[in-house]
């Protein structure tokens, strides 16, 4: 298990941050549809937090929803991110946070591919880092 880093104050994110990964992660932004850079990625790995490094998502649970942010029908496990009511906006959605450090990653919905979880994980491909499988 990583660090718990969710008690770091203000300066030790934006050192090791880039503005929009800070904007994102820790602010709470959102980077704009079809322009991340992981979102056409189809590469086998695994997405980390791009803040702590945590284990989030595997390539196997990434689809293409056509949203416009890499999406995912589950987490890696289900203990590395917490689900939290998010009303902003004038909507009701469920945001995603990586346990571990806080990050914001997206959000949640209930419309992903019937045949697995049923669920969607939008998330904001600048809280992510790909570690690309090793080839054999």
């Amino acid at each position: 298990m990583t660090e718990n880093l969710r008690d770091k104050p203000d300066a030790y994110w934006r050192e090791r941050l880039t503005p929009e990964q800070y904007h994102v992660a820790r602010e709470k932004g959102t980077e704009r549809a079809f322009t991340g850079a992981l979102y056409k990625n189809h590469d086998n790995g695994t997405y980390e937090c791009v803040a702590c490094g945590q284990a989030l998502f595997s390539s196997d649970a990434k689809y293409d929803s056509g949203c416009g942010w890499p999406s995912f029908d589950d987490p890696i496990h289900r203990e590395h991110v917490e689900l939290h009511e998010d009303n902003s906006f004038f909507m009701k959605r469920t945001e995603v946070i990586c346990k571990n450090c806080g990050a914001h990653l997206g959000h949640v919905f209930n419309d992903g591919p019937r045949e697995t979880t049923g669920q969607r994980y939008c998330i904001n491909s600048v809280s992510l880092r790909f570690i690309p499988k090793p080839k054999a």
